[in-house]
């Protein structure tokens, strides 16, 4: 077997594992969520796939001629690629929201069997390349630095271009037909044409076919969410945007003054509160999505700018397409991660601040730390207002510690939630959102209860020394340390809108 052609099937092998490993989230994600569960599962499931590939793939080859290996294993890695995608489509539909161990399951079903066949791959390419015992270091060194330059190129190839230029399942289904290809021209190369039987060629044939053939619920793939938009059937011009397993946003294509989401009603109460009788705001939104309140802002509070941080360019396109978002000059949207595009605006010139970015159920850790906060805080008016969103249940810890963030950097803090949700004893089912208010000016707050009254709530508003007995001990978070997917306890049935 030539050198070039030994590189090459390690090389691409070991790239074809890393590709499907980064695209298994994207095939997860609209049934389980893009958690840090998620990429857990992941990797370990992949590594461990790697491991037993490596292992077998060794021992078959003391035990068998390894050239009769080699496209036997391309063939059904392939085929294996191809089937991941039914896989997926077919359990996720009955386990959408599962928690970390349905989604390891999941993850091992899909990704180990294709994962394992492709490492054995460099195990039987270097036994064939090993001429005697005394170049075994030279060729296992080469041949497993090749390996890893693979995973390395096929990481990067994925994560940087594939991502963003195409959509999931196509580029899982080139990556199988290469696979089964390479393994064809190994068969006719080592002369084993018999490697493909007429059952082999249809099992093959299969999988690809139930490639095709399976349902998922993604309209529009973007380099971060399955996106799709959901008709109200009660209100006719009412829109839902779900972003992978959450519906995340909702906007009345007729009425940008209606409000679907219980915490969307809690911002209004804010702004009412800092804002009464319709007076304009200068306001910094972190996070887009479907853009609900620089809408609502434009038709209720004429005059008012809004300087929106939205991390995805599509989600920008389809709230213009399908949302009926119209950018004017009242709107303006920066499109990249908040953390690093806030210092782009001038400093002191916003009212009020809306904190609506998440990352599955939860807001991305790097936007929930006292370093952020504090960067926000310069954006900021001295009397302006930061109001954020956040979920959590049971103990609710990572609001508690959120909570404390913002208090360490502003004078006043409070928290409206439903009344009830703050018994720290309480039940695990207890919770959902919560609207955090701070300023290093006193808050409203008698304007923003009044403001809930008006509309027939009765929400609680939390502060002071309830909300220091609420809080207790919880850490503040920083960039050095911030767990927030450890310390949020969400619901398994959780929508980020409610």
């Amino acid at each position: 077997m030539h050198r070039l052609a030994a590189a090459a099937l390690v090389f691409l092998s070991s790239a074809a594992v890393l590709v499907l490993e980064i695209l298994a989230a994207r095939l997860l994600a609209p049934y389980v969520g893009n958690t840090l569960e998620t990429y857990t599962a992941i990797i370990g499931v992949v590594l461990a796939g790697i491991a037993a590939g490596s292992w077998l793939g060794g021992k078959a080859a003391d035990i068998r001629d390894p050239k009769g290996l080699l496209a036997p294993l391309l063939i059904v890695g392939g085929a294996l690629s191809f089937a991941a995608i039914p896989i997926i489509d077919g359990l996720g539909v009955s386990l959408r929201g599962a928690g970390a161990a349905t989604t390891t399951i999941i993850t091992t079903m899909a990704f180990f069997a294709p994962a394992a066949v492709l490492s054995a791959v460099t195990p039987a390419v270097i036994k064939i390349q090993l001429e005697s015992l005394e170049e075994t270091g030279r060729v296992v060194g080469r041949l497993s630095a090749l390996s890893t330059t693979g995973a390395i190129v096929g990481t990067f190839l994925t994560g940087f271009l594939l991502v963003a230029a195409f959509p999931t399942r196509p580029v899982i289904r080139v990556v199988a037909v290469l696979l089964i290809v390479m393994g064809l021209v190994t068969a006719l190369a080592f002369r084993r044409q018999r490697t493909v039987t007429l059952g082999g060629a249809a099992a093959v044939l299969a999988a690809g076919l139930f490639s095709f053939a399976a349902a998922h619920p993604c309209e529009q793939e973007t380099a971060y969410y399955c996106a799709y938009i959901v008709e109200d059937e009660e209100r006719e011009s009412g829109r839902a945007l779900w972003l992978d397993t959450l519906r995340h946003s909702y906007v009345d294509l007729e009425d940008p003054s209606y409000l679907e989401f219980t915490y969307t009603r809690w911002f209004g109460d804010v702004i009412a509160g800092i804002a009464p009788e319709g007076e304009p705001l200068s306001t910094l939104h972190i996070g887009g999505a479907g853009f609900t309140m620089p809408r609502y802002l434009r038709a209720e509070h004429p005059g008012s700018f809004s300087e929106v941080l939205e991390v995805d360019g599509l989600l920008v396109e389809l709230a213009e397409r399908e949302l009926g978002l119209e950018l004017r000059d009242d709107i303006e949207v920066r499109v990249g991660d908040a953390r690093t595009t806030i210092d782009d605006g001038a400093s002191d010139v916003h009212d009020l601040v809306i904190g609506d970015a998440f990352g599955g159920v939860a807001v991305p850790w790097h936007l929930a730390t006292r370093e952020f906060t504090e960067l926000i805080r310069t954006r900021m008016t001295d009397d302006g207002v930061y109001t954020l969103n956040a979920i959590d249940y049971g103990p609710r810890r990572f609001l508690r510690a959120e909570i404390a963030t913002l208090d360490a950097v502003f004078e006043h803090v409070a928290v409206l939630g439903r009344r009830g949700s703050f018994d720290r004893q309480a039940r695990g089912d207890v919770g959902g959102n919560y609207v955090l208010i701070a300023s290093d000016a006193p808050l409203p707050l008698d304007a923003i209860e009044a403001a809930n009254r008006r509309r027939g709530a009765d929400d609680e508003l939390l502060h002071g020394p309830a909300l220091d007995d609420f809080v207790g001990d919880a850490e503040v978070l920083v960039d050095d340390h911030a767990p927030v997917d450890q310390l949020l306890t969400p619901r398994p049935s959780l929508r980020a809108g409610s």
